[in-house]
């Protein structure tokens, strides 16, 4: 069973910047994992994806340019590096792996199965 901890959450004023961090633990097969955002009263959605090797990575309209995913597989550990943000960026990210996807990313939620516990961005403006 993969354990995953988000970390790096916080308070940050409009156009801010900052770096979460998701820790893995458990089986360390070929997954893909991902970011997702669920804001205040809203359905949880996708932020960026990124497959095992790192070498393919996926984002939301929304977020490219602006965000950055990336990991460390030594660490097996998954960053989402945050700059320009803006209020409606405000929620609970959720990193996430989707222990079926081999080798590629996908941004279908229905297809992870295992989820941390959130940390809380907030975006002041």
């Amino acid at each position: 069973q993969v354990h995953l901890v988000e970390s790096g959450g916080g308070l940050v004023q409009d156009g801010g910047s900052l770096r979460l961090s998701c820790a893995a633990s458990g089986p360390t097969t070929n997954y893909a994992t991902a970011w997702f955002r669920q804001g205040p009263g809203k359905e949880r959605e996708f932020v960026a994806a990124i497959s095992w090797s790192g070498q393919i990575t996926n984002y939301a309209e929304s977020v490219k340019g602006r965000f950055t995913i990336s990991k460390d597989n030594a660490k097996i550990t998954m960053y989402l590096r945050m700059n320009r943000l803006k209020p409606e960026h405000t929620g609970t990210y959720y990193c996430e792996a989707a222990t079926a996807i081999i080798g590629g990313t996908t941004s279908n939620l229905n297809d992870y199965d295992y989820w941390g516990q959130g940390t809380q961005v907030t975006v002041s403006s």
